[in-house]
């Protein structure tokens, strides 16, 4: 199969964008998104083409982070109840997207802040197990906005846990990487038909993000600290925020 060089560059930056989001249990699918719009990818291509390599992605990812016991299925279990159905639901609506996306976009910007200033400081403290019906309905409120923007839902659970003291910050990552690929999933059934436009280059782009996936969760998992990981979130949530706004 023959690639152009605007193929390669796109990997390149899909490798890097990779690194980032994998290193926090994040599979990448909004910058994936960000990447592809950036080099004038044809919008019926993006979506399936994101959630499929975060299926890919988030694949690894959970593997990495679970194998290593940075994990908590009593935390996942009731959120991935809520997600599944709303995430397929999500999938199957093409909706108007300005309102929700700025909406979602200063969410994580407020989220991002939050990260980097003394609110952070109860994060990992005092920890305790997620009342399961509130947990139920976060889920379908994140699946639902996972299925709709085209993404794993990583980005909008992950902030959640921490702040609301359910997982500690490695754990979260695990849990994370898990329910993206539930939501991925789920997200790419409803929407199908979409596949039918996933570009001749998806394999060159799936190597790329894998390569990006295994440098970014060796970050995670043996070299960041819980302080690194909510820097590195933060950055991950701007990068999303500032996407959703500007798109």
């Amino acid at each position: 199969m023959h690639f152009e060089l605007i193929d390669v560059a796109i990997s390149f930056c899909l490798l890097i964008g990779a690194v980032l989001y994998t290193s926090v249990g994040h599979a990448g699918a909004s910058i994936y998104i960000a990447i592809m719009t950036l080099f004038n990818i044809p919008s019926a291509v993006i979506k399936p083409t994101a959630l499929v390599m975060n299926i890919f992605i988030a694949s690894f990812t959970s593997w990495r982070f679970i194998r290593k016991g940075f994990f908590d299925f009593k935390v996942l279990l009731p959120i991935a109840i809520g997600a599944i159905p709303f995430a397929f639901l999500g999938g199957f609506i093409n909706a108007p997207s300005h309102i929700y996306k700025s909406i979602v976009g200063i969410i994580l910007l407020i989220s991002a802040i939050s990260l980097v200033t003394n609110l952070s400081n109860k994060i990992d403290k005092k920890l305790k197990k997620p009342p399961f019906f509130l947990a139920v309905i976060i889920g379908s409120c994140i699946g639902f906005l996972a299925g709709l923007t085209g993404t794993g839902g990583g980005i909008f659970l992950s902030p959640l846990i921490l702040f609301l003291g359910w997982s500690s910050t490695k754990t979260t990552s695990g849990i994370t990487a898990l329910f993206i690929l539930i939501n991925s999933s789920f997200g790419l059934l409803g929407n199908y038909s979409s596949v039918q436009n996933l570009p001749d280059q998806l394999s060159l782009f799936i190597g790329a993000t894998l390569i990006g996936a295994l440098i970014g969760t060796t970050l995670g998992i043996k070299f960041y600290t819980a302080n690194t990981i909510k820097k590195a979130l933060a950055l991950v949530l701007v990068i999303a925020g500032f996407k959703l706004l500007l798109t």
